[in-house]
């Protein structure tokens, strides 16, 4: 069987992969800053990358931080990987990252150019944002009596394990660089999906919409961020939260 390593292997969707490939009888090394025994900071790199990576088949990369340094960490992963001589350099990214003029999607493109250069035979995927990651940002904005919500915005969220499931093809199959994009099933207002939120955590708050300024919200009011066209996804953001908070119980 195929070895893998995994980069981010300790977040929501390296976990998930991780499990995945396992599953499927693949040796797979998790690395992150703090996971034994392959615990290394890409953005330091040093040794301890080289050792993570001998005799790896495979690497997934699905470590990235909204904070910066993902294009050092991708420089220092690229590096060690040829030394290594690692034969599929896998990359998870963003739908849109090409249109939405958004530091964290332009920081995702650079890594995308870094991998396409590196001499490694490699595969990307585009995927649309996380169910959870609207949870998140909904949980902290209804904090307050008044939810705002970004005026013409919407979004198609994808489940996570559905985004592991094609990586985990994609990962033992030959490179194919960049694939098609994997978006969720449905493209919905933020508004929609907050007052979905809302209702799932039987939580009672005002939605206000709100216009915001600059070239990246003109680039999500415009949908650089979603692929109707790709609608692969199947489980709905109104099935998750479902599922995630039973219905409505909470009040607060």
């Amino acid at each position: 069987m195929t070895t893998i390593l995994v980069t981010g292997g300790t977040g929501a969707l390296g976990r998930r992969l991780t499990e995945r490939l396992r599953a499927d009888g693949h040796e797979v090394r998790v690395l992150s800053r703090h996971a034994q025994p392959y615990a290394v900071d890409l953005v330091a790199g040093g040794s301890g990358l080289d050792s993570a990576l001998a005799g790896v088949d495979t690497v997934v990369h699905c470590a990235s931080s909204p904070r910066g340094g993902d294009e050092k960490a991708a420089a220092n992963l690229i590096a060690a990987a040829r030394r290594a001589g690692v034969g599929h350099l896998v990359y998870i990214s963003i739908v849109g990252v090409d249109r939405v003029p958004f530091g964290y999607y332009r920081s995702k493109l650079a890594v995308e150019r870094l991998i396409e250069e590196s001499g490694l035979a490699w595969t990307t995927l585009r995927a649309t944002q996380f169910h959870d990651l609207l949870v998140t940002l909904f949980e902290g904005l209804s904090k307050s009596p008044v939810v705002p919500v970004p005026a013409g915005v919407s979004d198609q969220p994808i489940a996570v394990t559905e985004v592991a499931d094609r990586l985990a093809e994609l990962a033992v199959s030959t490179p194919a660089g960049r694939v098609p994009d994997m978006g969720g099933p449905e493209v919905l207002s933020l508004r929609t999906l907050a007052r979905t939120y809302l209702t799932a955590t039987g939580r009672r708050r005002a939605l206000l919409t709100v216009p915001l300024f600059g070239k990246a919200y003109a680039g999500f009011r415009a949908g650089g961020h979603l692929t109707p066209e790709r609608a692969v996804g199947k489980v709905t953001f109104a099935e998750h939260v479902a599922e995630r908070f039973g219905g409505g119980r909470r009040t607060g």
